[in-house]
């Protein structure tokens, strides 16, 4: 590889902003998809269910899904790259939403949760795609490449939930179930994310910076490329990626087991589903809508420090949905920071999963590290419905934010690192990380 791909200014190839350009357009697209089974997963589930108790059951599928999805796709890209592993994710949930869309049709309960399982390979594309954005960032932008990738999500996330009512009669015309009408919308847009992928991403950012760590190891002065740090047989920093993994696993884990019973328990106190879609729109637009603001303050404060940040900001959410559960405004306010908490960790544990991989070890890792976040949003969605059935919804969410605070003790096992780690090239510390 040659010296053009170096950018003297910002230490990145040339390519990374075509690579988030198109990244940004595919996760536009995506959002929509993404909040069709947020928004009316678990309505759905319990209308052909008949059950409060089983409505969680969608999110734990879906999610399910996106362990499976995760282990594939993390297969995908490392042996081919990222455009056929994101392509063939985003295609894989756009049939899952079609059949989500049939069994709604069919009235076959059988046929949706299978749908559903399909469809967590889309939900787990959307988010497996912040990793082709930090593939060629250098370490210490790594969190703002992180963070563009997600923010982009916001424009399709948010509008998706608002078109709750529009989709829905869309669907009834059709003979279709109202409720699933998102899923018609989650059809066409992970189908466009997936064309938009595997006409545009080029070069494939994985591949280039494997090539580029190759030939910056193979250059270090006294250092083979098999060793030098980057070479493909760099070693892991397996505390960083433990610790990284940790904190999404947490966050996710919290996340979706709250989120998940907020419209059924809007519904159960007499609100609609276009309040329920409201305060949805607002709970995604706050996982994120930050995370530019994030994604500079993981770069220039400290992964750590914003991983740390989420303990609190989810158990604020969790006390002020326990405080006022009837409250519409009060379910807004906790879902809004039940989404910050969960983009605070998301970023923050990217980041720190990310320095600690070599280029080589990425995709396989990562998809594995996804695997973790896809089954602890299943464990919280299948949980969080007999919670809500047997204790309600004020002591799911405070439980939620209680959990969260186990984010101190491993952040704090994470701060002692070892000294003679082996590691992978990593941001720098920062000022406040150092003192």
């Amino acid at each position: 590889m040659r010296a053009r791909h170096a950018d003297p200014v910002e230490g990145e190839a040339p390519e990374q902003r075509r690579i988030l350009a198109v990244l940004v357009f595919s996760q536009i697209l995506s959002g929509a998809g993404l909040a069709a089974g947020i928004t009316v997963g678990a309505l759905l589930a319990k209308e052909m269910l008949g059950s409060t108790g089983l409505a969680g059951v969608p999110s734990a599928l879906f999610t399910a899904g996106a362990a499976l999805g995760a282990v594939g796709i993390g297969q995908v890209c490392r042996r081919h790259g990222r455009r056929p592993g994101l392509a063939l994710g985003y295609a894989v949930g756009a049939l899952g939403s079609l059949g989500v869309v049939v069994a709604a049709a069919l009235g076959n309960v059988v046929l949706l949760f299978a749908a559903l399982v399909v469809y967590g390979a889309g939900t787990a594309t959307n988010l497996m795609a912040r990793y082709a954005g930090a593939d060629l960032a250098s370490s210490a932008r790594r969190g703002r490449a992180v963070s563009t990738v997600l923010f982009a999500t916001t424009l399709g996330a948010v509008i998706g939930p608002n078109l709750v009512t529009l989709t829905g009669r869309v669907a009834h015309s059709w003979g279709i179930p109202r409720l699933a009408g998102p899923f018609l919308l989650a059809v066409a847009a992970f189908g466009a994310a997936s064309v938009v992928l595997a006409a545009l991403l080029r070069p494939d950012p994985l591949r280039l910076a494997e090539k580029l760590a190759a030939a910056q190891a193979e250059t270090a002065a006294g250092s083979p490329a098999g060793e030098a740090a980057g070479g493909p047989d760099a070693r892991p920093d397996r505390r960083g990626v433990v610790t990284g993994t940790a904190i999404m696993v947490l966050t996710q884990l919290v996340m979706i087991a709250v989120m998940t019973m907020a419209p059924v328990h809007m519904q159960a106190h007499g609100h609609g589903t276009q309040a329920a879609g409201w305060v949805i729109a607002l709970h995604v637009g706050a996982m994120f809508l930050p995370s530019p603001l994030t994604g500079l303050l993981v770069d220039r404060v400290g992964r750590r420090w914003i991983a740390g940040a989420s303990g609190p900001v989810l158990l604020a959410a969790g006390v002020v949905a326990a405080s006022a559960p009837d409250s519409v405004p009060a379910l807004a306010t906790a879902l809004v920071l039940l989404g910050l908490g969960w983009n605070f960790g998301l970023v923050s544990g990217t980041a720190l999963v990310t320095d600690a991989l070599p280029p080589a070890r990425r995709a396989s890792a990562q998809g594995l590290v996804d695997v973790g976040i896809a089954l602890a949003g299943a464990t919280g969605g299948m949980l969080s419905g007999p919670v809500v059935l047997l204790a309600g919804y004020p002591t799911l969410a405070l439980a939620g934010g209680i959990l969260a605070m186990a984010l101190v003790p491993v952040l704090a096992w994470a701060a002692r690192r070892p000294p003679h780690a082996v590691t992978a090239p990593a941001a720098p510390p920062t000022e406040t990380e150092q003192a």
